[in-house]
C-alpha cells in the first residue's frame, strides 16, 4: 500500500506500538522478526505507512495476536 496521503478520508488506526511494547520488543527486534527496516516500523507505528497484507500478517504472528487487533479502518463520511 505504501505511505498514506494525509488527506485520505479512510485512516488506518493501529496498535502496533502498544503490542510491541507489551511484548518488550524494540522496533529493531520487531523489524528483524518480520523482515523490514526498523524505520519502516516507525512509519507504521506513526500511521504514515499502511503495511501490505503480508506484512500485517507477519506483524500479527510476531506479536502473537490477530490482524484485527493491530489494525482498524477509521472511515470518515
Amino acid at each position: 500500500m505504501g505511505r498514506q496521503p494525509k488527506q485520505d478520508k479512510d485512516q488506518l488506526e493501529n496498535l502496533v506500538e502498544e503490542f510491541r511494547t507489551k511484548r518488550e520488543l524494540s522496533r529493531q527486534e520487531l523489524a528483524d522478526l518480520v523482515g523490514v527496516h526498523y524505520q519502516t516500523m516507525s512509519y507504521i507505528e506513526r500511521g504514515e505507512y499502511a503495511p501490505t497484507l503480508a506484512l500485517a500478517l507477519r506483524l500479527a504472528a510476531a506479536l502473537n495476536c490477530k490482524v484485527e487487533q493491530l489494525f482498524k479502518l477509521k472511515v470518515s463520511m
